[in-house]
């Protein structure tokens, strides 16, 4: 699992019928401590996330199975949650809580 911080939308001309109606948003991936961690990335969004959104990534096969409907569709990178609270603990413990989304794993 990975964080990632909502920077925008990409508009596609056309999309695999299995992404029909899934939104795909442009992320910065970030450490626990927010400080950006390589490009921007293309995500699947299945929680209904927006700009400056903190949320929870996914990748490979878990990002495929996060689609509401095809599973197996060609996705490398879902985010699957919203991050409503962040706290970085002194022993470098991460504790998080997640907002409500639109998930089968919820």
């Amino acid at each position: 699992m990975l964080f990632g911080i909502v920077k925008g939308t990409a508009v596609c001309t056309q999309k695999y019928r299995g992404l029909k109606g899934i939104k795909l948003l442009i992320v910065q991936p970030v450490s626990k401590e927010l400080e950006p961690l390589g490009s921007l990335k293309v995500a699947a969004d299945v929680v209904q996330a927006g700009p400056g959104d903190l949320c929870v990534m996914v990748r490979s096969r878990e990002a495929a199975l996060a689609m509401p409907e095809i599973k197996f569709v060609p996705v490398d990178l879902a985010l699957v949650g919203i991050v409503d609270e962040l706290t970085t603990l002194p022993d470098g413990q991460v504790r998080h809580t997640l907002k409500k989304g639109r998930n089968q794993f919820t």
